[in-house]
């Protein structure tokens, strides 16, 4: 199995976008979002997912602040793993996980561990990231503890806090080299 973590470029946008209200699916099963009067996974007015597109454009718009990348396995795409730094992450960190995913077919299978790896390997400095707490995401709550454990061996801090997105369970980490 081949495993590849790609930044999008215009001929792979698409892929995100395709791939990118399933993600919102699965989470309101955590957050408990329902759609919007259309069926839409988004708080605003958005009638179609053409138009929903345009919502995920400025991460096609600022290279070199916001990378995103397209987890593929054997040549086909399985998930995606958005990455921001600069005014774009937090001010305490270098580089922040704003948003991971990765397709129903593909998990429980080292998938989603390696391409998160391959990605932090991309970028070196402060790491940070943020997942919901609650014993609904337990899931992904042990999938970031045992992901970063294993890349940083041990050294790493995990913490409930108050984030620009509420009460998030955060992990911080440094793969900076000397």
């Amino acid at each position: 199995m081949e495993i590849e973590t790609i930044l999008a470029n215009e001929d792979t946008v698409n892929i995100i976008r395709n791939i990118y209200p399933l993600y919102l699916h699965d989470l309101s099963e955590i957050n408990g979002n329902v759609p919007n009067e259309y069926g839409i996974y988004e708080n605003e007015p958005i009638k179609t997912l053409d138009k929903q597109y345009g919502v995920q454009d400025i991460w096609f718009q600022k290279p070199g602040l916001l990378f995103p990348f397209i987890i593929f396995v054997d040549k086909k795409p399985a998930g995606f793993d958005l990455v921001s730094t600069g005014g774009y992450a937090p001010k305490s960190t270098d580089y922040y996980v704003y948003e991971f995913f990765l397709l129903r077919p593909y998990r429980g299978k080292n998938i989603a561990e390696i391409a998160a790896k391959q990605v932090f390997d991309k970028f070196r400095g402060k790491w940070e990231l943020y997942t919901n707490p609650t014993t609904l995401n337990q899931r992904a709550q042990s999938f970031w503890y045992k992901t970063i454990n294993d890349y940083t061996s041990g050294n790493f801090q995990k913490s409930l806090g108050t984030t620009f997105d509420g009460e998030k369970l955060i992990f911080r980490f440094s793969n900076k080299t000397d």
